[in-house]
């Protein structure tokens, strides 16, 4: 019967409309806020909990334009006092990362390169000979010249200690050799023991073994130049992060002036003070006791 339904809406100029639209506004920003993916860049109470003084009545009903700016400094503070709590925020981060994280980070870099520099140089030293490749492997007291007997040796050590703490079980390039079973993955592993040590999965082949030994030390070059790159990227955010420290708020002078500005209309509105409820109350009677009178009694 009625295809199509029409919504007028009327908004009288200098009535209470004006402060109703305006928390209508402040409720659909910050729903809006909230179903997006980005952070409140403000915060909202709920239309229930906001109570207008008498003040604020008088002003809307008025029509004063001083309310008007006060309503506007309102929400734009608030937004600046939000963006300074954000600065803030980030200040104190960075501060911590200049005082710990990157010093630390920095420190640790540098017990890697002294690591990997150290065990690159021993790695060199020991190059595999011959045609298989293969150095002299010592295990349980006894060297290995042949590839073959000394992975199998290597599968039979591993057979016969399925514990979880590492044991040295001998040498191979200048390494010192421990072995342990990972209860977690359910295989074993080996320490390549150097100045810093060097984690090997090993498996249940021979030959598979060996090589695994051979790659893990064959990279050790290319890690020691990768934790060069990462030290001096962190010494570079460490050096960054000063500067940004060394920034003040960019909006500080803003929020300083709108904030003043914002308290004169408070104080030329009457609205730093508390409004007192206006009751029909009577003077308070204060419940007395008769006096009780001594009876005379005379003789």
């Amino acid at each position: 019967m009625f295809p199509e339904v029409e919504v007028y809406r009327y908004v009288t100029e200098q009535t209470f409309d004006a402060y109703l639209y305006q928390l209508v506004e402040s409720k659909q920003k910050f729903i809006s806020q909230i179903m997006t993916s980005k952070s409140p860049v403000r915060s909202a109470e709920d239309v229930d909990e906001v109570a207008l003084s008498f003040a604020e009545v008088k002003m809307l009903a008025t029509g004063d334009a001083c309310f008007k700016e006060k309503m506007d400094l309102d929400i734009q503070v608030s937004k600046l006092r939000v963006l300074k709590q954000s600065y803030l925020s980030e200040h104190y981060d960075l501060e911590d990362r200049v005082l710990k994280y990157y010093p630390q980070t920095i420190k640790e870099y540098e017990e890697r390169i002294a690591g990997y520099e150290n065990d690159a140089a021993l790695a060199e030293q020991h190059k595999p000979q011959g045609e298989d490749k293969f150095c002299p492997m010592t295990l349980k007291g006894v060297t290995y010249t042949e590839k073959a007997a000394a992975g199998e040796m290597l599968l039979a050590i591993c057979k016969d200690y399925p514990m979880s703490a590492p044991t040295d079980i001998g040498r191979y390039r200048g390494f010192r050799m421990e072995i342990y079973y990972d209860t977690v993955n359910a295989h074993y592993c080996m320490n390549l023991c150097g100045k810093a040590k060097h984690k090997v999965d090993l498996g249940a082949d021979a030959f598979g073994n060996l090589t695994r030994i051979e790659n893990e030390l064959s990279k050790l070059p290319a890690r020691l130049e990768v934790a060069k790159i990462k030290k001096a990227e962190t010494i570079a955010q460490l050096e960054t992060a000063k500067e940004e420290i060394k920034k003040p708020f960019a909006f500080e002078d803003e929020l300083k002036e709108k904030t003043e500005r914002l308290n004169a209309l408070n104080i030329e509105l009457n609205l730093n003070e508390k409004d007192t409820s206006v009751m029909d109350t009577e003077p308070e009677q204060t419940e007395e006791q008769p006096e009780r009178k001594c009876a005379s009694w005379e003789r």
